[in-house]
């Protein structure tokens, strides 16, 4: 007993008193996270007449793509400042953003929530498994893609995607939705 206390102070007193071993932030630019928010902010004005609400619904992911989208709350990106903003309510949603394979067991909820949201309610999937059950999708548990279930309005693919694509992804929708601004 005495030789392993020995052997687990070393180790402990590394962790307690050493720098943490995580990798570094990343290099996202400022100019462009602006850039890409005000469009956003202003495609959700003209489209809506106010800020973008989204319900995030995890149909069976690993949880990877959820990360990325809670990164677009942090203070990198920060996107509460431009309206942009996660409810959790699908009665108060405008985007369904749809992370993970279609599983058996979540099929009935996803519908269930679309089925609570108020139109127009645009259904995004989010990673390769919402597209076609990215590495999931030999599993017997697994119907597919989120499109087995309901019509996909945008696809964001990726593994998982940054929070800049699906910030972008976002935009994309918002413009391809907007009445056409006159010429004149």
């Amino acid at each position: 007993m005495q030789s392993l206390k020995r052997m687990l102070w070393p180790q402990l007193a590394r962790g307690l008193f050493g720098r943490p071993l995580t990798d570094p932030a990343p290099m996202v630019s400022e100019e462009v996270v602006q850039a890409l928010a005000t469009r956003l902010e202003e495609n959700a004005q003209a489209r809506l007449g106010r800020s973008l609400s989204i319900r995030q619904v995890d149909a069976g992911s690993c949880n990877a793509c959820e990360l990325e989208i809670n990164a677009l709350n942090n203070v990198v990106y920060d996107l509460e400042r431009f309206g942009l903003r996660f409810v959790a309510s699908p009665r108060h949603a405008d985007v369904l953003l749809v992370t993970g394979p279609l599983t058996r067991n979540m099929k009935e909820a996803l519908l269930r929530t679309r089925d609570c949201t108020p139109e127009p309610c645009f259904v995004v999937a989010v990673g390769d498994c919402a597209v076609d059950g990215g590495a999931f999708k030999e599993s017997p548990a697994v119907e597919g893609g989120i499109g087995a279930a309901l019509p996909v309005d945008l696809v964001i693919p990726g593994c998982p995607p940054s929070p800049a694509q699906l910030l972008e992804g976002l935009l994309a929708l918002l413009e391809a939705q907007a009445p056409p601004r006159d010429q004149g």
